[in-house]
Order: structure tokens, then C-alpha cells, then sequence
């Protein structure tokens, strides 16, 4: 088995790509700020190496990457990198040993798509410094294993969700109320006829693909996307949460004025960014390459989130329930 080092790992994906290493019997050494525990306990952090790490002042000081070889590992799971500057740093101390580096990226390293499901050949468009950024990171990576440097596997995932943290609503933003409108056959507008599309990912299922990539040799200088098995537009996913609680929607499908007005500007930029691209990605590659197997549909990773949401007190269902 290989010693593993996670940057990020109490995170998103971290927090459950760290026990499932550790039960596949990797040793593992996992780096966070120390700000916050994994999102889900599970036993298997008792047998994991923990390191407190401030990345963004490391990067800084021009240490960070030192500080990752220095741990000796076989592999380097890196889950927040959004530089460019910040990637390089990390490959030049990895060079003289070259282990295997494992990259989270992201499907906004495209940008509105002419082909769908977009494959991970499509020629990049980016719009948006994280997506630019993402993409810059994809390259660079790419043309360092290419040359024979360190040897990479570019993940990249949709709308992470689950338990813990807020996810993308069926409105494409974070608006607590689209959950609570939909549950309560309350009114919920839409943009662009709800014919935008989402797609969301469990982020247990982005550390399954993490862990396989682990094991899979040919995946070494490729791209993939990591998502669930359909993409869906935002009308689709409200009719699949108002259907919990035994609704039809009441969706009012208006114009962006409107929209702004009814939802606000952050809301309604944020719904922007996403029906903009409306990305809906190809998974065959993760298939055939990775064993990719998504066990979560997009309602399924939401339904998981909103149950954790509404237990947490973060959405008011009222006396609703699933």
C-alpha cells in the first residue's frame, strides 16, 4: 500500500476520501488548516497522521511545497489548489521523487459548451477566474507528466454535495427558501423557462473516483470528469424535490429583471454563473479508465443534503416532511 498525503482534507471530499484510504489500507497523512474537523467522524481518523498547514501563507513564504515532500509520500491528493503559481510550487519539490499527483479540478474548466454530454477532449473555454484557474492548473500539470516530471491525474468534479454544508438548490444558488418554497407548495421563480442545467455530484462519489485513480496506471496524464450519472435542468430538479413532500412545483418562469428583483442580485448572479454554462459532463472516460461507478443520482446527493440541512436548522420546512 502507498503513504498518502491529502492537502484538504477535512473538507468536502477529504472527509471522505481520508477513511476510505485508510480502509483500503493506505497509511495517510492528512494536511488542513486545523480550523474545522472532517464534516463526518468515522473511526479510521484515529490511524490517520494529522498536520496543520496554512497553504495559502506557505505558498506565500515559498515553503508549502517543501513541507508536502518532506512527508515523503508515494501519492499527493491535493484538493485546494486554484493557482497555477500555487500547482508549480507543489511540482518543483515533487520532481525529484515524482510521486503520483492527484489534482482536483473542476467541469467549470469549461465554459458555455456547443456539444452535450461535453467530453474531457473538448477544447478548454473557461470564463471566470476559478474556472481559468483551474484550467491554467490542468495544463501545466498535464505538460509536467507529458515531459516525464511528475506523473498526474486531473479530477473534475461537478456540484459537490452531501451532508454538512449548503448545496447548489434547484434554483442554481444557495437561497435557503428554493427548499422551503418547494416543500411548501410555496411559489419558486425560474429563469430562462428552468431550462438550465445542473450537475451535481455526492461527494462520496468524488472520493471513490480519488481513491481508484490511486490504482490505475493508465490514468496517469488524463482528464476526468467526476459527476453523477445525469446531468438535470433546474425545472427537473424542483419537480424531483417538490415530489418528496408529495407536490407539484409551483414554478413562475420569468425573465432575468424579474428574477433579480424577485430573488436578489447575489442569488440571482450566482444562478447566473451556472445556467450560463449549463455544463452537462460525460462520464465515460472515469468508466472505462477509473471503474467510476457514481452510486448517487444529483436528487439522491441533494435529498442526503437537505435532510442534514433541515436537522441542522439551516432550512425551515416547517411541519413538512420527506
Amino acid at each position: 500500500m502507498s503513504r498518502v498525503v491529502v492537502v484538504g482534507a477535512t473538507g468536502h471530499i477529504g472527509s471522505y476520501l481520508v477513511p476510505r484510504l485508510v480502509r483500503a489500507g493506505h497509511e495517510v497523512a492528512a494536511l488542513s488548516r486545523g480550523t474545522r474537523e472532517p464534516y463526518h467522524h468515522a473511526p479510521e481518523w484515529s490511524r490517520v497522521e494529522r498536520v496543520t498547514v496554512d497553504r495559502e501563507a506557505e505558498d506565500a513564504a515559498g515553503t508549502f511545497g517543501s513541507r508536502v515532500a518532506s512527508l515523503e509520500p508515494d501519492v499527493v491528493v491535493d484538493l485546494v489548489c486554484f493557482t497555477a503559481e500555487s500547482a508549480a510550487q507543489l511540482v518543483e519539490a515533487l520532481r525529484p521523487t515524482r510521486p503520483l499527483l492527484l489534482h482536483c479540478g473542476t467541469i467549470w474548466v469549461h465554459g458555455p459548451v456547443a456539444r452535450v454530454p461535453v467530453t474531457e477532449d473538448e477544447p478548454r473555454n473557461p470564463v471566470g477566474d476559478y474556472g481559468i484557474g483551474k484550467a491554467a492548473i490542468e495544463e501545466l500539470l498535464h505538460r509536467e507528466t507529458r515531459s516525464g516530471g511528475v506523473p498526474s491525474v486531473v479530477l473534475h468534479p461537478g456540484h459537490i454535495s452531501g451532508p454538512g454544508w449548503p448545496v447548489i438548490t434547484p434554483a442554481g444558488n444557495l437561497d435557503p427558501g428554493v427548499w422551503r418554497a418547494l416543500a411548501l407548495g410555496e411559489p419558486l421563480p425560474l429563469p430562462d423557462l428552468g431550462l438550465g442545467v445542473l450537475h451535481h455530484v455526492h461527494a462520496d462519489d468524488v472520493a471513490q473516483a480519488f481513491e481508484r485513480a490511486l490504482t490505475r496506471p493508465a490514468a496517469i496524464g488524463s482528464s476526468f470528469h467526476v459527476v453523477a450519472e445525469q446531468a438535470m435542468t433546474l425545472r427537473g430538479l424542483a419537480h424531483g424535490v417538490a415530489g418528496w413532500f408529495g407536490r407539484e412545483p409551483v414554478l413562475e418562469l420569468v425573465d432575468w429583471p424579474t428574477f433579480v428583483s424577485r430573488v436578489g442580485a447575489e442569488h440571482a448572479g450566482a444562478t447566473r454563473e451556472h445556467v450560463s454554462r449549463s455544463i452537462s459532463a460525460g462520464i465515460e472516460r472515469a468508466r472505462s479508465l477509473l471503474g467510476y461507478a457514481p452510486r448517487y443520482t444529483a436528487l439522491e446527493a441533494l435529498r442526503e443534503a437537505l435532510e442534514w440541512l433541515v436537522a441542522n436548522g439551516q432550512v425551515d420546512l416547517e411541519s413538512s416532511n420527506f
